[in-house]
């Protein structure tokens, strides 16, 4: 989705990414709790072709045949609803699977995790299976819809007309009367996600999931697990890790999250990250002279024409799609959206150009796609997905006070994502569920090398996260790679550099030398 995922509209947004929270790392798992779904492990999985994903996935058709051959087979696997009391009931998650084209040298199911959290990995991964088709030569290629999310009991909280408010609303409030109706849509936002999913809303966090991908492994009838984590997926792939040390086969962290920044941290280094990624694609608008579309003679010029389109639209939405009007909020996640991959500056450019001319269609476009809505109208449960997860995750909550106060700070690091990013604290203030920690406990003494990549230009998931990763899984276990470039992620960015790397461990078992660059 990396999209994966990102700079989600307002509330959703910064509980998506922060994924950090103040005070001492405090997961309050236990290893050995899996144990009691033992029963569950020896479950024989009903492997068919898959057909159309639903509207909680995504919708759209059924996936096209894998490169190379074969075809996608889909299945269910029970798990506990609760862990801790396996006889509450279960859940049925989603899984799609590839098999390895070589059957003699196989080495075992590959999993995958896109990020978000919420997104949807049973459509994502034969989505991006070219990306990885070097990998399926030894490997099953599976990926899964965690729980809460697609098809996996999915979290349900407004309609679809409902969210196409929420998601225009003013995210960057003014004065008091703003500020109200934006924190009693929050509120109200959660209260309805408690009605329709209150029952599996305390079991969506990370430890829920991680427990899930070991009983996976059992399951698919691994010795070990192999993983490769994605965004999101390196903070649910280091709290494998940490529970499941010796169950780690070969593993990469691709965008990695940093384990551990607070919440303010988390959001600051976003706003950061996203500055940054703005101020590369001026600095090329800048380069290409009269071909850019966008006026300025330097970055801070260029990057004036933006903050000013975002301030007229604060005041004055301009049309966008039918009858849909394009607001500052939805912009302002356009413009993110585009900043993912350096592929999409080309739309930036084209979008915030047409939005100066009164045409917010394509900015509206790039929105909608970060927050899951089909042309059709209705919503994937990305967005419902995403604040369950974080929120059974953290237990940062901030009140209006403490909020507002760190805006001047937010503001400073960028003049477009500061104040989104800022008053995205309040992400989880009003949620029914409480947090499980502060920061997750990614310590992995003993476990098997587990290679994990920065991006240097990477918005989502700044660079530094990287090596604070491979810091806390330990020594030995985090092997630190760094590529120089753009966008957020780095296999997928086109490096042979990392992709050889990368796949030499995964298929090989030679990890990186610890360091090492990809320009």
């Amino acid at each position: 989705m990396e999209n994966s995922a990102a700079l989600r509209a307002a509330s959703l947004a910064t509980a998506a990414l922060l994924l950090a929270a103040t005070g001492c790392s405090d997961s309050g798992t236990k290893e050995s709790s899996p144990a009691k779904a033992s029963a569950l492990a020896s479950q024989k999985l009903d492997w068919k072709k898959c057909g159309a994903p639903s509207q909680a996935e995504g919708s759209g058709d059924a996936p096209s045949p894998p490169p190379g051959g074969g075809e996608w087979k889909c299945a269910t696997m029970r798990v506990p609803l609760d862990y801790d009391k396996p006889d509450a009931g279960s859940v049925e998650l989603a899984l799609i699977r590839a098999e390895a084209r070589d059957k003699d040298k196989r080495i075992g199911s590959l999993i995958f995790n896109f990020g978000g959290p919420g997104g949807s990995g049973v459509t994502t991964l034969p989505a991006a299976a070219g990306d990885y088709d070097k990998l399926r030569a030894r490997y099953d290629l599976v990926s899964f819809d965690p729980r809460g999310v697609g098809a996996s009991a999915p979290v349900q909280c407004e309609s679809d007309s409902q969210l196409d408010r929420y998601f225009a609303q003013d995210f960057t409030p003014d004065d008091a009367a703003e500020e109200k109706s934006l924190t009693d849509n929050m509120k109200s936002f959660a209260a309805t996600c408690q009605s329709n999913s209150g029952r599996v809303l305390p079991h969506v966090g990370t430890t829920s999931a991680a427990r899930d991908m070991d009983l996976m492994r059992q399951v698919l009838g691994d010795d070990k697990l192999y993983y490769f984590g994605i965004s999101y997926g390196t903070e649910l792939g280091g709290v494998y890790a940490h529970l499941f040390p010796q169950n780690v086969g070969r593993a990469v962290f691709d965008a990695v999250v940093d384990p551990t920044s607070t919440s303010e941290q988390g959001a600051l280094g976003q706003a950061k990250g996203f500055q940054l990624a703005l101020d590369n694609f001026a600095q090329d608008c800048v380069d290409r002279g009269d071909r850019c579309k966008l006026a300025g003679a330097n970055v801070k010029e260029v990057e004036a024409v933006i903050v000013k389109l975002l301030t007229g639209l604060d005041k004055q939405p301009i049309p966008g799609s039918g009858t849909r009007m394009l607001t500052q909020t939805e912009a302002t996640n356009g413009i993110a959206q585009a900043l993912y991959s350096k592929e999409y500056w080309q739309l930036l450019e084209e979008g915030v150009d047409e939005a100066e001319g009164g045409n917010g269609a394509l900015l509206l476009a790039l929105s909608d796609a970060m927050n899951g809505r089909a042309k059709d109208g209705t919503y994937s449960n990305i967005q419902a997905a995403n604040t369950a997860i974080n929120c059974a995750d953290f237990k940062d909550r901030y009140s209006l006070d403490q909020t507002k106060a760190k805006l001047p700070e937010f503001r400073k690091a960028s003049a477009v994502f500061g104040d989104f990013l800022g008053w995205g604290m309040l992400g989880c203030t009003a949620w029914p569920v409480p947090g499980q920690w502060s920061t997750p406990d990614v310590s992995a003494p003993g476990a098997a090398p587990i290679v994990v990549v920065g991006n240097t230009g990477d918005p989502a998931t700044p660079y530094e996260g990287a090596k604070h990763m491979a810091e806390k899984l330990g020594p030995g276990v985090g092997v630190e790679l760094t590529y120089k470039g753009q966008g957020h992620g780095a296999y997928n960015s086109g490096s042979k550099c990392v992709q050889d790397a990368v796949n030499t461990y995964l298929l090989d078992g030679k990890a990186p030398a610890a360091g090492t660059v990809c320009q």
